[in-house]
């Protein structure tokens, strides 16, 4: 059991990322559920932002075909994780292996700690962005106005459909200790 926390809570004004390579390259890490019974997957499709006054938020796209879709529909509250490099492995593992199958955080030894809303991240994150659901959109393909996006869901697992976007209104974050 960890009884010092790692990390402390820091204002966003004052947070400095490069979401544009952090998202694609380092990718983040999706967490929702209970302490209990919660599912991550790995994504490299999110971003960070200011939307409707008051709200910093996050928005992160899963499709329908992934457990962790199900803890999202069924959860207030979400994580987004940040990574070191070091963990890249450890996260392509966790994004292309599904916790319907097997205990997948086990597998990789990552420590399991809750947020103040008891949202799930991890030890070994640096940066942790806790989240509660504010709003959520389904991908429409009639919608796309360059036709270049369809097709690349026609070649990529057509079979498991259009992603939902979630946008989380961001609680608090939580920086890795230096």
């Amino acid at each position: 059991m960890i009884t010092e926390q790692p990390f402390e809570n820091i204002e966003l004004e004052d947070f400095a990322l490069k979401p544009f390579s952090q998202i694609r390259y380092k990718w983040l890490l999706i967490t929702a559920g209970t302490k209990n019974s919660f599912n991550s997957m790995t994504a490299c499709w999110g971003g960070l932002g200011h939307l409707w006054d008051d709200h910093h938020v996050c928005f992160v796209f899963v499709r329908p075909s992934r457990y962790t879709y199900e803890f999202l529909e069924e959860s207030v509250n979400f994580t987004i994780q940040f990574f070191d490099q070091k963990y890249q492995e450890k996260l392509r593992y966790l994004g292309t292996n599904s916790g319907r199958d097997k205990n997948k955080i086990d597998d990789v030894g990552f420590t399991q700690l809750l947020t103040r809303t008891d949202s799930v991240y991890f030890k070994e994150a640096d940066t942790v962005f806790d989240c509660r659901k504010i709003y959520y959109q389904d991908v429409d393909p009639d919608k796309f106005l360059d036709p270049s996006i369809g097709q690349w869901y026609e070649d990529n697992y057509p079979e498991e459909g259009y992603h939902r976007m979630y946008v989380g209104s961001i609680q608090d974050l939580l920086v890795k200790k230096a």
